[in-house]
C-alpha cells in the first residue's frame, strides 16, 4: 500500500512527542538493550517487533482493564491495545534512529458491524524510499502478524466489502481522535465506546 506522509519531513517521524516518549529512560533501555544484541537496523527493527508484538500483551486478549498510551508506560505494564502497543514500538525504532510513523485500518466484525480504527505502525530502514507496515497487535489463533517489508503480513488484511479501509495517512504523532480517548478513558471498557469508528 502506498502511504501518504502527513508531515513532508522525515525528520518528524524521528521526533519524541507525549505518546512517543522515546527519550523517557524506560524507553531508551529497552532500545539499547535490544540494539545490543542485533546491532544493526534491520536485525534491530525486527527485534523490537517481535519484542512489542510478543511480550507486551494486547489487553483485549488478557483481559486487562487499565489503559496505557504512552510508550513508556505501556513498556512498564507490558500491556495495551493495537494503539499502545503501535506507540510502543514506534518510541523504540525512533529511539534508534529509525524513522517510524502511525498508520490506520478501520475494521469490523465478520457481518460488518462494529467497526472500530485500529492502529499500526509503518518504518523506513536507512538506505531505503519506501515505508513498510507492520502490526506490533499481538498473534492469537486466526492472527499472524509477521516482520516482513517485502510483503505485508498484517493481522488483518481489510474486507471493503464489509466497509473496511486501509487508511494510506502516515501519521508523525497519534491521530488527535484515538489519542483522545485513550488519555479520557479510565478502562478499556470505556476505551471501547470512545475509540473513533472511522477516521
Amino acid at each position: 500500500m502506498q502511504l501518504m506522509q502527513q508531515d513532508p519531513d522525515v525528520l518528524a517521524y524521528l521526533a519524541s512527542d507525549e505518546a512517543v516518549d522515546h527519550r523517557h529512560p524506560r524507553v531508551r533501555d529497552n532500545a539499547k538493550a535490544l540494539w545490543s544484541a542485533t546491532g544493526d537496523a534491520y536485525a534491530y527493527a525486527e527485534a523490537a517487533f517481535e519484542f512489542v508484538r510478543d511480550t507486551i500483551a494486547h489487553s483485549a486478549d488478557s483481559g486487562d482493564p487499565r489503559v496505557a498510551w504512552r510508550a513508556s508506560d505501556v513498556l512498564g505494564t507490558r500491556n495495551g491495545i493495537c494503539h499502545a502497543k503501535s506507540h510502543a514500538l514506534v518510541a523504540l525504532l525512533r529511539a534508534q534512529g529509525v524513522p517510524a510513523g502511525l498508520c490506520y485500518q478501520r475494521l469490523a466484525d465478520d457481518d460488518g458491524s462494529n467497526p472500530l480504527v485500529h492502529g499500526l505502525i509503518a518504518l523506513r530502514l536507512p538506505g531505503s524510499d519506501r515505508w513498510s507496515r507492520l502490526d506490533p497487535r499481538g498473534n492469537r489463533p486466526g492472527v499472524d502478524a509477521r516482520f516482513d517489508l517485502a510483503e505485508e503480513r498484517l493481522a488483518f488484511p481489510v474486507r471493503p466489502e464489509l466497509g473496511e479501509v486501509d487508511y494510506p495517512g502516515l501519521y508523525a504523532a497519534p491521530h488527535p481522535a484515538v489519542l483522545a480517548a485513550l488519555q479520557d478513558s479510565a478502562d478499556r471498557q470505556e476505551l471501547w465506546r470512545k475509540l473513533p469508528t472511522a477516521l
